[in-house]
């Protein structure tokens, strides 16, 4: 199984971006979807989720400026970034998690947001 993340980039702040995760060599469904952060020096982060019936959550520090999307048929997931500030500055990784059988849990490779200001 592979999650390929990209869409990552330099922007300044006020910018917006689109981050992509396309995943690949299995059958997805009944999952949670979700995008992480790691800001430099910090812990790892939930920014987004979403499940496969597209319920969407999104953290309280981007509510408001990030949306997140999925395309089943498609197996790719995105996140709408606006209104990007100096905090949202981080590698940007998606995740894939089923918790009940047949389980399982996948990583992609991350891709690094960096917002100037």
């Amino acid at each position: 199984v592979q999650l390929q993340a990209s869409g990552g980039g330099l922007v300044q702040v006020g910018g917006s971006l689109r981050l992509s995760c396309a995943a690949s060599g299995r059958g997805f469904g009944g999952d949670v979807w979700a995008w992480y952060r790691q800001a430099p020096g910090k812990q790892r982060e939930l920014v987004a989720s979403i499940t496969s019936g597209g319920i969407s959550d999104i953290a309280a520090s981007v509510e408001g400026r990030f949306t997140i999307s999925r395309d089943n048929a498609k197996n790719t997931m995105y996140l709408q970034m606006n209104s990007l500030e100096p905090e949202d500055t981080g590698v940007y990784s998606c995740n894939i998690k089923r918790h009940w059988a047949p389980r399982y849990n996948y990583w992609g490779q991350g891709t690094l947001v960096t917002v100037s200001s």
